[in-house]
């Protein structure tokens, strides 16, 4: 009797070894998954993932205990943004969060129903990502800092500080959706100024060595970067490669001038992934992305690298240095 007590408790014991994993994997299914979809990598997204884990907080959510994430990454390799937002779909997240606008288009396409939740220098009206920026009308929202209506501006501040550069070079990932709206309002900007404009497409590592080797035999005398994943990504790289040549350059981000580049013109940039945790944390607890306006930067930064402009020998002005909201020395 007693041995046959041993083997049920033996028995029941294996079962519920046995039943652990599955218990573990239904708890794991009980929490809701947020999937990540970017064109770039685990570590190019160290900021940007910082910021969601924040605007999860602030709904109460926290990564690894009440919600988790499932991260896709297209290594700079626009091309499989669809197959890994389709992956997402097929795991059946309960919101995917886009980082820019070819992964927001991408997941768009892939489905009609998840709740899509993005962060974009594109115009999403424009790329007919939302009906409007009040109304988006479908499964899709998030935040724009509209950042290609102020490629004009950052090529009037790159001429205030360059005014003597007449050819300009316009550095575009020709893979970007969003990279004919700000190309034709540059060119328009740039024939007032009486300036000239080369567009440079660069949508690789290799490319953008490639482009930058070539800029002096081009007769480039500054650059403007058009925000894109792969150049906020790279914005040190890029200050480098422009400190080589002695070359004048704007970027959107202000991690540009900190590295050593001249200046910088933009958005909140990487507050904008706080926003976007916010709402994937609005859309987990019941709302719906069609009522939940896109919502737009309103604080844009100048940022200038004095040391720079010293060893480009450039005078900056003392007008612009009074509108910076930040000056290296």
């Amino acid at each position: 009797m007693v041995g046959m007590r041993r083997r049920q408790f033996i028995t029941l014991l294996g079962g519920a070894a046995a039943a652990w994993p599955l218990a573990a994997k239904a708890q794991q299914s009980a929490v809701p998954a947020i999937g990540w979809l970017s064109p770039g990598s685990p570590e190019k997204d160290q900021l940007r993932l910082e910021a969601f884990k924040r605007g999860l907080q602030e709904n109460s959510y926290v990564l690894g205990s009440t919600v988790r994430l499932e991260h896709r990454f297209a290594q700079d390799r626009n091309d499989h943004l669809p197959a890994l937002a389709a992956n997402l779909v097929g795991r059946q997240v309960q919101v995917i969060a886009a980082v820019g606008a070819p992964a927001a288009r991408a997941a768009k396409d892939a489905t009609p129903t998840a709740p899509i939740v993005f962060a974009s220098s594109v115009d999403p009206v424009a790329l007919g990502l939302v009906s409007s920026l009040s109304r988006p009308g479908s499964n899709i929202t998030g935040v724009t800092d509209l950042t290609v209506e102020l490629v004009p501006k950052q090529l009037e501040i790159l001429h205030e500080l360059v005014p003597g550069a007449r050819r300009i070079g316009l550095l575009v990932n020709p893979e970007n959706p969003g990279t004919e709206p700000p190309r034709s309002e540059i060119t328009g900007a740039a024939r007032a100024l009486g300036l000239e404009i080369e567009v440079l497409h660069v949508r690789s590592e290799t490319e953008l060595h490639e482009v930058f080797a070539r800029l002096p035999e081009l007769g480039i005398a500054a650059v403007v970067i058009v925000s894109d994943a792969f150049f906020n990504s790279r914005s040190d790289r890029i200050a480098k490669l422009a400190g080589n040549l002695g070359l004048p350059a704007i970027h959107n981000l202000p991690q540009f001038p900190r590295a050593g580049g001249l200046v910088s013109y933009g958005g909140g940039f990487i507050d904008a992934y706080r926003q976007i945790g916010m709402y994937a944390g609005r859309i987990l607890k019941g709302e719906k992305p069609a009522d939940l306006p896109v919502m737009q930067s309103t604080k844009f930064e100048l940022v200038i690298n004095l040391r720079t402009a010293r060893a480009l020998g450039l005078a900056v002005p003392l007008s612009l240095l009074g509108r910076a909201d930040e000056v290296i020395e």
